[in-house]
């Protein structure tokens, strides 16, 4: 499925339709250059559990943040890793064994080595419009 999206409203709106669609136990992959809108996607997907999507922040520095809503939501940022070995060291797979709902930013780093359910990936069409493809 591919969006455009014309502002943050609509980013969030595309995050929360397709959250809600989620039983929980699923992994997703998401994929976007540098101030693509990752973030604020994975935002979208906290309002969709309940969670206040003004404390959802980047976890590049962290790694990992964990959210408690309607599902847990574990944002993780693969960014700063090198190996996968290191995300192993953070206990990645203890938290496959739940029903979280699991979204891995710069998934593309390790793609080959991890399984999802999901990849969404986000481009920069322009400043403000970004074409969300969901698959």
């Amino acid at each position: 499925m591919k969006f455009l999206s014309h502002s943050l409203q609509k980013t969030f709106e595309i995050a929360s339709t397709f959250t809600k669609q989620l039983k929980g136990g699923e992994v997703i992959a998401l994929i976007g250059d540098l101030g693509a809108g990752k973030t604020h996607f994975v935002k979208g997907m906290a309002q969709a559990l309940g969670i206040n999507e003004e404390e959802v922040t980047s976890p590049t520095f962290s790694l990992m943040q964990i959210y408690a809503g309607a599902k847990t939501l574990v944002h993780l940022d693969l960014y700063r890793l090198e190996n996968l070995a290191q995300l192993q060291e953070l206990g990645f797979e203890d938290y496959l064994q739940t029903e979280n709902i699991v979204v891995v930013e710069w998934a593309d780093k390790f793609i080959q080595d991890l399984s999802f359910d999901f990849r969404v990936e986000i481009r920069k069409v322009d400043t403000t419009t970004r074409e969300i493809e969901i698959h």
